[in-house]
């Protein structure tokens, strides 16, 4: 009997950090619930990082996750199981700080995609996110240290105009008939179940992504460019750095 797909609470609510669960499968050191806050990773935001709390008292550290070809996340316990854990309710927390600081990259890496695409028609190649810095790669044939002040400063007065982020979803046939959600050619965004997720920041623009993202524009944090590189004739590497804090809303 096959393990059931989990149902993916972070595509519901990004800042849902923690939640009750059940765990439903036990593969080696790799835990499946019902249901999950951790997010396994993709588009170029790796896995979240936590803890899975046993009702004994026991704490589990979650190093990393994944998701199968099934939809079913695989927490990956970075310890040895204790006996008798399928079948237990138990608790998964983040760790929000980490999540966080992903969040942020992830939303302005949105802003600066869709400004080098409007004004410079540079398409994706390449995205890797980090907690203290992040890179993208774009397809752009010129370059210049003109161009990087360019980008920071149109950045940066989007985040200050603190634009509302929201999801929604698509049916694939929605989907192929709006290109302006594409900010790569090469890899196309995950369907499930006949559905593409779209991420819009209000005022500004939309775009496919199955990510995490902060609630506002304004949570992000001064943005810079602090180092590029040219990785071929056609490729651009930009390095980006946020400021160490964003302004987050109180609850």
């Amino acid at each position: 009997m096959s393990t059931p797909a989990t149902t993916r609470l972070y595509l519901l609510d990004d800042h849902c950090f923690e939640n009750g669960a059940t765990v439903i499968a036990i593969e080696a050191n790799d835990i499946a619930l019902d249901q999950t806050c951790f997010y396994p990773g993709g588009g170029g935001q790796p896995p979240d990082q936590g803890e899975i709390q046993l009702q004994n008292g026991l704490v589990l550290e979650v190093s990393s996750a994944h998701m199968d070809a099934g939809g079913v996340i695989w927490h990956e316990i970075s310890s040895p199981l204790p006996p008798a854990v399928l079948g237990q309710s138990v608790r998964l927390v983040l760790d929000q700080v980490r999540r966080l600081a992903l969040m942020r990259y992830h939303t302005v890496l949105h802003v600066l995609n869709t400004i080098a695409l409007r004004d410079y028609n540079a398409w994706i190649t390449g995205v890797q996110i980090s907690v203290d810095y992040s890179r993208i790669d774009f397809k752009l044939e010129t370059f210049s240290p003109g161009l990087t002040a360019e980008l920071e400063s149109k950045v940066n007065a989007v985040l200050q105009e603190a634009h509302p982020l929201k999801s929604y979803t698509l049916t694939e046939e929605e989907f192929r008939t709006r290109p302006d959600l594409l900010r790569t050619l090469q890899v196309k965004p995950p369907i499930s179940n006949g559905l593409v997720r779209v991420v819009e920041i209000e005022g500004f623009e939309a775009q496919a992504c199955g990510g995490t993202h902060v609630r506002t524009t304004s949570e992000v944090g001064r943005f810079s460019i602090f180092r590029t590189e040219n990785k071929g004739r056609l490729n651009k590497r930009l390095y980006v750095r946020l400021a160490q804090s964003g302004r987050v809303p109180q609850e």
